[in-house]
């Protein structure tokens, strides 16, 4: 068995994603990621800060499902219980591994509540053509909900997976 984001080996697969966005994307100033689990998360901020120690690190998680919020904002790991977001790939919960990793290595987590997921996937899907899933539009949900710290800043926003269940998103269609 292999965990699917309580892994070091796996974390570091994940944080490829970053390590590309940087290689690309000259002059970024920002990354922000998603988290539910937080092996993707932890592996873009392991990623950013070995590459780029300056960049700012974000993550973005939904209202209804903020375990990672609030184990940053306490300072220690609470599991996740009851999730209700429409971001179905966030509805898990950190680990002790990646909520160590996000705890030493993020500036801040930013909430979002399911109406600003929503419409952050309209824009992505009817603006951009691409096809995301909701946990995906998170973090640009945040970098809309939140513009005053990212105006004027080159910001790298990490697009999750596709795995849109079109029957689950009536409300978006």
């Amino acid at each position: 068995f292999i965990h699917p984001y309580d892994n070091p080996r796996i974390i570091a697969g994940q944080g490829t994603a970053c390590k590309e966005l940087l290689e690309e994307i000259p002059g970024l100033g920002i990354v922000i990621a998603p988290v539910g689990g937080g092996g993707l998360l932890s592996g873009t901020l392991i990623a950013a800060r070995h590459i780029k120690p300056t960049l700012k690190r974000y993550a973005a998680e939904p209202l209804g499902a903020n375990d990672a919020w609030q184990s940053f904002k306490a300072g220690q790991f609470i599991p996740q219980t009851n999730p209700r977001t429409i971001a179905d790939g966030l509805r898990t919960s950190l680990s002790e591994l990646t909520f160590s990793i996000i705890r030493n290595n993020c500036n801040d987590i930013l909430c979002v509540s399911e109406e600003s997921i929503i419409r952050a996937l309209r824009i992505v899907w009817e603006r951009m053509k691409i096809i995301i899933e909701p946990s995906a539009a998170v973090p640009f949900a945040a970098v809309l909900d939140n513009p005053d710290l990212f105006r004027g800043k080159k910001t790298g926003i990490i697009l999750s997976g596709g795995n849109a269940e079109l029957d689950a998103l009536k409300e978006v269609l």
